[in-house]
């Protein structure tokens, strides 16, 4: 969901894509040591690039490759700092702003009932939420809020939890309503006229759960399970709303806050990412979610062409949808997705544009610009490896 950048007004702000710039196999082992140690396993061209994240100083790895006809998965490290426990096959980590696809689905399937528009701005769907500092909801559509060219601050800055042990023991099981947390962003001026330069905001993503609850008269997480987590079958996916612990079988994560000290942060009231960051999932359920959309089973085309259709992200190098980014493969073409971050477990999910290669991995630490370097590499070149 996260990662630190300058705004420029010079304040901390916090990122997802900048992350990027920085199928089971058989005879899995039960630990990293026992897996380098099979000439089999050092001869999978998928597990040599698990290794090579695990060792850049991740906790724990694990990489999910599908595509026609074919599954892999390879794992590193352990599921918990100190101990010889394996990463958990399919275990469940929170997605970040991998949340933000999931969100973008949900606007882009009520548009295409009808329901509303990608023009609506803000203020008609949500009256005087969005002003001070330049903020004006009257001058932001649902588009921009998407695409990330609104021009609202980002709200994480604010939230102690995310920069801090301290924080994070503090106030990991604090609640914060949605409206709270736009009340917070507003706080802070406006980064730019709507519509007139693009700039990464969680805040956004809360406005578009906020609409969502409007529009359908539910609650984003109802609208997640009853048209995306149900229909698809993620049985390891779920929006755990204030619930502080991931359910079911997982690897613990470690958030490092510029220290070389690793805190546990497995516990956390995820509310601060209503919309732009709370989801829990799996690799194997990301995977479905991506294919599935990209492969047109859950927007229509029209939707899905607007999903698809990317503007110039500068700050980030890369192109950006709605709650979809598009990054360039070494093989030729393109690819999209959305990397993810929240408070040690990192993820990185792509797929191609017709739905039918996909690549997820996740670690359960905080690692340097080449640990990040290395997850975007392995989907890239797992995608390419996979490509018929």
């Amino acid at each position: 969901m996260f990662a630190l950048r300058r705004s420029r007004r010079g304040r901390l702000v916090l990122t997802g894509l900048a992350a990027v710039l920085l199928t089971v196999s058989t005879g899995l082992t039960a630990a990293a040591g026992e897996q380098r140690a099979d000439p089999l396993r050092r001869a999978d061209p998928l597990q040599r690039e698990v290794d090579a994240i695990h060792a850049s100083g991740a906790v724990g790895t694990l990489a999910e490759v599908t595509s026609p006809g074919a599954h892999d998965t390879a794992r590193a490290g352990t599921a918990e700092s100190g101990t010889g426990k394996p990463m958990p096959q399919n275990g469940r980590f929170r997605i970040g702003s991998a949340t933000k696809t999931f969100t973008a689905t949900l606007v882009l399937q009520l548009v295409g009932e009808g329901r509303m528009s990608l023009e609506d701005t803000v203020e008609r769907w949500l009256p005087g939420v969005v002003r001070g500092h330049g903020n004006d909801g009257r001058q932001v559509t649902v588009r921009q809020l998407l695409q990330h060219t609104s021009g609202i601050p980002d709200v994480l800055p604010e939230i102690a939890a995310l920069h801090s042990a301290a924080g994070y023991r503090a106030e990991r099981f604090r609640t914060y309503a949605p409206e709270e947390l736009v009340g917070l962003a507003m706080r802070d001026s406006r980064e730019f006229t709507p519509g007139t330069d693009w700039s990464y905001s969680n805040t956004n993503y809360v406005l578009a759960a906020m609409i969502i609850r409007e529009v359908t008269g539910r609650s984003w997480a109802h609208e997640l399970n009853d048209r995306i987590i149900r229909p698809l079958g993620l049985r390891g996916t779920s929006a755990p709303g204030l619930f502080p612990f991931v359910p079911g079988p997982h690897a613990r994560s470690y958030a490092y806050y510029g220290t070389g000290t690793g805190t546990d942060v497995t516990v956390l009231n995820p509310s601060m990412g209503v919309g732009s960051g709370s989801v829990i999932s799996t690799t194997h359920d990301l995977n479905r979610f991506y294919a599935a959309l990209l492969g047109g089973r859950l927007l229509a085309p029209a939707q899905l062409d607007e999903m698809t259709t990317t503007v110039d992200a500068p700050e980030l190098g890369v192109r950006y949808g709605l709650g979809l980014g598009e990054l360039p493969l070494p093989c030729g073409g393109s690819y999209f997705g959305h990397p993810g971050e929240l408070l040690g477990y990192h993820t990185w999910s792509g797929v191609t544009r017709d739905g039918t290669r996909t690549a997820v991995v996740y670690v359960t630490s905080d690692g340097g610009p080449h640990m990040q370097k290395t997850m975007s590499t392995l989907v890239e070149k797992a995608l390419c490896r996979t490509r018929s």
